[in-house]
């Protein structure tokens, strides 16, 4: 389980800031390799070219890797003049190997890429437009929800086509709500509710939802609450953190009293919360959509999801999203630009068989397609689609949002009162928020 989550934390949510370390490797390292041809088309009319041979580079190293692999043997057997290799790294490795790998000639001609880190590598050249992509798919914005249609957009273009969304869910433990006299049916979907059901636990002596001071979840989950709470992350030209605003505070305290009010205990370790939830010792954990199938294997374990309870008047989630990217070509290929926008279709049409994986199909259709809702724990966290929030795309966001994780972790610790942290660490973001405009030119 601690594969799948680190994962994630490694991969671009923002958390530990994948579009920080690839700042860490100096302002236009990449280089400026030559942009691969479109072709126009975006693949849609298939590849009859000679062999090629694609390699395809993504983090997923948890559960979902299965499912991609089983995608990818079945393009294999259906094109057998396009051979995909896909190459399987720690995304933390990933984001920084991409880079120089690009500028060296030696890059992917395929990869995946989380939304957050889209800017980032497009403002430094390494991943290329996929307008043509788009077109060819009929992709337009009314067969997503807005939020997923403009997260894979930067400066007018767009550089991401979207596979899938992994939302923040509520998971609960059914055998210690029963246990507290609740009724494990109908878990909490407001304040007053959340109260009462933390209260319950607590009379039988359960801790009932332990915050972590870590990215995962902590910062996830207090990111999700101050939305709830009408707050925002940046203000509208992301010049400026405004997390330390009437939100921002009201999401962190309600967070950090978990720990003062004995709902949670002090000091929870990496992916304990977790834990405790499957071993009967927590009720609740707010975890991504990709806990479900680990939840699953978990013998014995009596649990439900749900989308996020409303503590804070909003309904809103925080979400990542896999989105596929064509990294440049140092040297113009035309058959693997074609071949490689023939893949990314095929993949595009198969997010049916990825949500089995733990992710939330991308289009419309297929979330809104019985074959979906037949996948019930899945199809229950995309009722959030409309109330998901993505960080903005602006190159170097990650290392804004670190902060923010500085500022979690001293509050629920109880080493600095919410507000005096989250006004700290606003400081310090936009002074790197101006650095980075700088740097990058916005």
């Amino acid at each position: 389980m601690n594969t799948i989550n680190r994962r994630l934390v490694l991969g671009g949510i923002g958390a530990l800031g994948a579009a920080g370390v690839l700042v860490g490797c100096g302002e236009g390292s990449a280089g400026k390799p030559g942009a691969a041809p479109a072709t126009g088309d975006g693949g849609a009319k298939g590849y009859d070219g000679p062999n090629v041979e694609l390699d395809f580079w993504n983090g997923f190293t948890g559960g979902d890797g299965p499912y991609m692999r089983k995608i990818v043997d079945q393009f294999n057997s259906e094109n057998p003049n396009i051979k995909v290799k896909m190459t399987v790294m720690q995304w933390a490795d990933y984001y920084t190997k991409l880079p120089t790998a690009v500028s060296s000639g030696r890059g992917p001609a395929v990869a995946i890429m989380h939304v957050d880190s889209l800017a980032t590598n497009a403002a430094r050249n390494v991943i290329e437009p996929l307008d043509d992509v788009a077109k060819a798919l009929e992709l337009k914005q009314e067969d997503f929800s807005d939020v997923v249609w403009k997260a894979g957009e930067y400066n007018g273009k767009r550089y991401g086509i979207p596979l899938d969304v992994h939302p923040l869910g509520f998971f609960y433990n059914k055998a210690v709500m029963t246990k507290a006299g609740l009724d494990p049916a109908k878990p909490p979907t407001n304040a007053d509710e959340y109260a009462a059901a933390l209260d319950a636990f607590k009379s039988k002596g359960i801790q009932g939802h332990w915050a972590t001071p870590f990215p995962f979840t902590g910062v996830l989950s207090v990111q999700a609450l101050l939305w709830q709470f009408g707050g925002e992350l940046f203000n509208s030209d992301s010049s400026k953190a405004t997390w330390h605003e009437e939100g921002g505070v009201k999401a962190l305290s309600w967070f950090s009293d978990l720990v003062k009010n004995g709902h949670s205990p002090k000091n929870v370790a990496q992916d304990a919360d977790n834990i405790a939830v499957m071993n009967g010792k927590n009720a609740f954990v707010w975890n991504g959509i990709w806990n479900i199938n680990t939840f699953k294997e978990k013998k014995g374990l009596e649990w439900g999801v749900a989308p996020l309870p409303n503590i804070g008047g909003t309904k809103a989630a925080w979400a990542g999203s896999h989105q596929f990217v064509l990294p440049k070509l140092k040297t113009p290929d035309q058959n693997k630009s074609t071949a490689a926008r023939v893949f990314v279709n095929y993949v595009s049409q198969k997010s049916l068989e990825w949500a089995k994986g733990g992710q939330v199909p991308a289009r419309k259709q297929v979330r809104e397609s019985a074959e979906f809702k037949a996948l019930p724990e899945q199809a229950a966290l995309a009722t959030q689609i409309d109330d998901l929030h993505f960080p903005p795309p602006v190159p170097g966001i990650g290392d804004a949002l670190a902060e923010l994780n500085k500022a979690v972790n001293e509050a629920v610790l109880l080493k600095v009162e919410p507000a005096k942290a989250l006004s700290d660490a606003s400081a310090r973001a936009d002074k790197i928020l101006e650095a980075n405009r700088k740097k990058y030119g916005a």
